[in-house]
């Protein structure tokens, strides 16, 4: 039985997202959930999620009452999730409803995962979930945030925080950014890429917040690195260096190193590691099941850094990894 067939033939199995509707919910991080966990996706062969949509009241204002959401089901139903996605309201000093917090702290207790979406990092930590850990907000909120929940280690600078069970995200479009790793973390790679050509959307967008916070446009000439790390993810088999690529962007490394700071909050090699890595990841998703083959191929030299580079960046080992999101062997 392959694995496509076995998700169609025990509905039990899929894992099952529910999303919290709160009063004054945005209505863009309700439909970024719905579009990367509720649709259909034949693209993929098989169903990703059981999504559903829930409320503690029948009938539901959205943010500034743009519209009313009904035909939901009640907040019993987040009872049943295998990952809550809890509320996000721009108004983030009004106090969520009990009832909300009770149902995230319920989820929480008995070891559903928790996603926030922008300003659901509050709905977190008002609910007393994120003390003692890492979460994400956005950046125009985060001095707030800090000042009522100092227990919390705010990062503002980048567009999502995994935490384990508790993922948060940075701005509204972010959202698709965490969903998108969600996918990669539950489902693999190469499901993750067939989601987000559908969304017409980055798999991956480096940086963070940083390149989004409202600053004067430097007078300076245009000095995007997509032309060198267009180039760069040609050759990711062959050795490079920090000089290759300040050779190539006709700069010099120390300019380098300061536009992939500013551009993408990280370093040339940096970078170049996780490029490498998510190839191999490709690759042994598609089958290859000789590692230092694939190790060649990525441009990560020996099995034993691949080892050692997807068990830091996953948890797992690659052959853990190959029985996870390898091919059905029949």
């Amino acid at each position: 039985m392959t694995k496509e067939s076995s998700h169609r033939a025990d509905p039990a199995d899929i894992h099952r997202v529910v999303v919290i509707v709160d009063e004054n919910s945005n209505p863009f991080e309700l439909g970024c959930a719905t579009e990367v966990f509720g649709l259909r996706r034949p693209e993929t062969g098989r169903d990703l999620y059981d999504f559903k949509l829930c409320s503690p009241e029948p009938r539901t204002p959205m943010r500034d009452g743009f519209f009313t959401l009904t035909g939901v089901a009640g907040l019993e139903a987040a009872d049943t999730a295998d990952t809550l996605i809890v509320p996000n309201r721009p108004d983030v000093e009004t106090p969520r409803r009990p009832s909300v917090l009770n149902a995230v702290r319920r989820a929480h207790a008995r070891g559903a995962r928790l996603i926030g979406f922008c300003s659901g990092a509050f709905t977190l930590a008002e609910a007393g979930v994120l003390d003692g850990r890492r979460a994400t907000a956005h950046w125009q909120w985060a001095d707030a945030f800090r000042a009522r929940f100092p227990a919390v280690h705010l990062e503002p600078d980048v567009l999502f925080v995994d935490d384990g069970d508790i993922l948060t995200a940075a701005g509204s479009a972010a959202a698709l950014d965490l969903g998108l790793h969600v996918v990669r973390r539950d489902h693999g790679a190469e499901i993750a890429n067939a989601v987000s050509r559908r969304l017409v959307f980055a798999a991956h967008r480096d940086g963070g917040q940083r390149q989004f916070v409202q600053r004067p446009m430097p007078d300076q000439p245009n000095e995007s690195l997509a032309p060198v790390l267009a180039w760069a993810q040609e050759r990711l088999h062959t050795p490079l260096t920090v000089s290759d690529f300040a050779a190539r962007a006709a700069v010099s490394p120390a300019t380098l190193h300061r536009r992939f700071r500013a551009q993408l909050g990280t370093t040339p090699l940096a970078w170049l590691t996780a490029e490498r890595l998510a190839l191999a990841c490709r690759l042994i998703e598609r089958g290859e099941n000789r590692f230092e083959l694939v190790a060649r191929h990525s441009g990560l030299g020996t099995a034993t850094n691949l080892r050692t580079l997807l068990r830091r960046e996953t948890g797992i080992t690659p052959s853990a990894y190959r029985r996870r999101f390898g091919p059905e062997v029949n």
